[in-house]
Formats: structure tokens, sequence, C-alpha cells
């Protein structure tokens, strides 16, 4: 998801620590097929242009407001596949490694739901986050 706002962070670019701590919400939090990692990934993008940077800090006015903007755009983003769960955009079951690779291989696969998904959270992510900072200035 962050590589997918690149454009946001093109003054300070999030490290290489910060893209792998991320890594594991694939699959659906370390592929359990359950929450979908690019509502996940889409709230950290969140977290580290809003949120506070010191213990005793203060997220951005703006943070939860966006927050929860984002998790509501997802639902509706997620609807036609019956839930936000990475189970029901992907319809895979990772432990089974012939249907993983199958997913990854075959073109035709569910992973066109992910595309979709991913796509449409990121677009929907970087107009909120643009938007919002555009009224402030």
């Amino acid at each position: 998801m962050l590589g997918a706002c690149a454009k946001l962070f093109k003054d300070e670019p999030p490290s290489d620590e910060l893209l792998a701590a991320m890594a594991p919400f694939g699959g659906g939090m370390g592929s359990s097929g359950q929450v979908c990692g690019t509502l996940s990934g889409a709230l950290a993008v969140i977290g580290y242009t809003l949120g506070k940077t010191e213990p005793k800090g203060k997220d951005h006015k703006l943070m939860w407001k966006i927050s929860y903007k984002m998790v509501k755009q997802f639902d509706e983003i997620c609807k036609p596949y019956g839930g936000t769960n990475c189970s029901d955009i992907a319809c895979i079951n990772w432990n089974n490694h012939a249907a993983v690779l199958n997913f990854y291989k075959n073109p035709k696969s569910s992973r066109q739901n992910c595309v979709k998904v991913i796509r449409a959270t990121s677009d929907y992510l970087h107009d909120l986050i643009s938007k919002n900072f555009a009224k402030e200035k």
C-alpha cells in the first residue's frame, strides 16, 4: 500500500524497515485469510502520515476521521466479494500449496479480485489524504 501511494511520500519516502514491517499483512494477516492486508496497509499509511511520532505527542486532528472514512469506503469496495476478509476477496486457502500456485500463476485466478481491491483502495486513500491536506493549506 505504501508503494501504491508513493506520490504522497516523494519528499520523505518510507524506510525499508517500515516496508518490511508491513510485509506480514499479506494473505489476510500472515496468510490466515482474515482482515485484508490492503485495509491494514491503508490504515498504516494514514498513521505514517498523520500519527504521533513521540509517545507523549498527539495524533493529527484528522487521523481518526480519515481512518474512519477509509474503513467505510473499504467496506463498499469489498461488497461485491461478500466481506473484507482476505478469504472473501481472494477465495483461497493459503495453506493449500496447489491453490496458492494457481492464485499467482493463473491470470484468471481470483487474484484479479485482489488487484481490483488494491487499486480502488489506493486510489481512494491517495485522494482522501490529498484532499484533506489541501483543505489545511
